[in-house]
């Protein structure tokens, strides 16, 4: 199975635009594309999805084991063509200092792929060879196998840094991208392409495919990419399939709420759940006969207006909420089912209500990063903190998650998860396949009230 990772020196060197351009080139060469991303990043695989027009997945080996890795990489592989895996930070960033947890190359030491770096090179010249070759000797065991250069300022820069590296590394350069070009996706292209910006987006995705092609030999990267397949590995979530035949969940999917590890979704169709995607924005009201909720993360503060003026939905959720239906949420979906969201202009926006509590974003993180949780049920998971906003409580409220933090140097904890009827609502996204008993807590729920109920809502 063709595969290849696309590493990068550091943040900001090139390497999401450099992934983007070679699955558009190969794309439009009628390549089948499998994308995937390094970490628990969900902007960049909004991206790959439609620069390949297939699902991208997260490869996490700070929230998931080596084998259930290699089980996801086979499983979500099969029948296609090759598949580009972008790296996440630079190649050796992980959690913490260690180079192996959760950095772009034990994921490819993982999945034995071999690794093209991406590097900034704007007025370097013999010392690039230098740099590179700190990236080869740190761990011998990731094969670097080609280089990319980024911000090179044309073809003689180029010329001359392909014949250092080439000579003392004895590595393959096969490409690079000019510095006066702008083909990179700005930070606006955020969740799901409204229908305005879609057409823009495309002829945007067409000209970095052709430049690409234009500047990146592609031919060789096929050829780096050729790599053994991997050994077959066992379902580590047997247990549970089609143990849940039958359910009903809605599920929150629309441009404020598309922040979803796409293994997740699939994971419950497997156990036998029917997904039914609805909008906060634009529905009147959840699915019919459901038997419980979903609702992922995403920018409900940039869709404040929409999803207050949608009043009916609102009130739809809360009733059933008050009357037992469970329900998941993340971060975004935390938000939506406080009283309301307080946005960076000092606007207040209505949303669900079900918690007594207001979302208030401010212009800095509040949590950032890997962290260990502990529900009050005793479950141990691993999840991921990104946000910008914080819960100020108008009232004492229940919690389920006793949240830590390790770091070399300090240990954070505190309380999260807010918990009331049948509902978990928290700010850390995590990953099903991390602990299955999450997802099976959640689900069990769900089953519960539909057998009690007779079935569906």
């Amino acid at each position: 199975m063709r595969r290849v990772v696309i590493a990068g020196t550091h943040s900001g060197c090139g390497k999401t635009t450099v992934s983007l351009g070679i699955m558009a080139a190969f794309t439009k060469r009628g390549k089948k594309v499998s994308p995937f991303k390094v970490g628990p990043d969900y902007i960049d695989p909004g991206f790959h999805q439609f620069v390949t027009g297939n699902f991208s997945y997260n490869l996490d080996s700070y929230l998931l084991d080596s084998d259930t890795i290699r089980y996801l990489f086979n499983k979500s592989t099969c029948g296609t063509d090759i598949s580009i895996i972008e790296g996440v930070m630079g190649m050796y960033d992980g959690f913490g200092t260690e180079k192996d947890n959760g950095s772009t190359a034990h994921v490819a030491k993982i999945i034995k792929a071999p690794v093209v770096l991406v590097v900034e090179a704007k007025a370097m010249s013999s010392s690039v060879a230098a740099l590179i070759m700190g990236y080869m000797m740190y761990d011998r065991d990731v094969e670097i196998k080609g280089v990319i250069f980024n911000q090179v300022s044309g073809q003689k820069h180029y010329d001359m840094l392909k014949s250092i590296v080439e000579r003392e590394l004895k590595i393959k350069c096969l490409g690079y991208l000019p510095k006066k070009e702008d083909i990179s996706l700005k930070s606006r292209y955020l969740g799901l392409i409204p229908a305005q910006e879609a057409e823009e987006l495309n002829k945007k995705v067409d000209r970095l495919a052709e430049f690409t092609g234009n500047y990146v030999d592609l031919d060789a990267l096929e050829d780096i990419a050729n790599a053994e397949d991997l050994k077959p590995v066992n379902n580590p979530a047997e247990s549970v399939m089609s143990e849940y035949k039958g359910l009903k969940i809605g599920v929150a999917m629309d441009k404020a709420f598309s922040f979803y590890y796409r293994h997740n979704l699939q994971l419950m169709e497997e156990t036998g759940v029917k997904l039914l995607p609805f909008s906060p924005i634009s529905d009147s009201k959840v699915p019919d006969k459901i038997d419980g909720l979903y609702i992922g993360g995403g920018f409900p503060e940039v869709f404040g207006k929409e999803l207050e003026e949608n009043v009916s939905m609102r009130e739809n959720i809360k009733s059933f909420l008050d009357k037992g239906l469970p329900a998941y949420a993340e971060c975004g979906g935390l938000m939506y089912l406080t009283k309301g969201i307080v946005d960076l202009q000092g606007k207040y926006h209505d949303m669900v209500g079900f918690f007594n509590a207001e979302s208030v974003m401010t212009d800095k993180l509040n949590h950032f990063g890997y962290v260990d949780i502990e529900t009050k049920s005793g479950i141990k998971i691993r999840g991921h903190e990104f946000h910008r906003s914080y819960v100020k409580e108008s009232e004492k409220l229940d919690y389920y998650y006793n949240i830590t933090k390790h770091r070399e140097d300090f240990t954070d904890c505190w309380k999260g998860g807010l918990m009331k009827n049948n509902v978990i609502a928290g700010y850390p996204h995590i990953h099903f396949y991390s602990n299955l008993d999450f997802l099976k807590e959640f689900l069990n729920r769900c089953l519960k009230l539909k057998n009690n109920l007779g079935g569906g809502r």
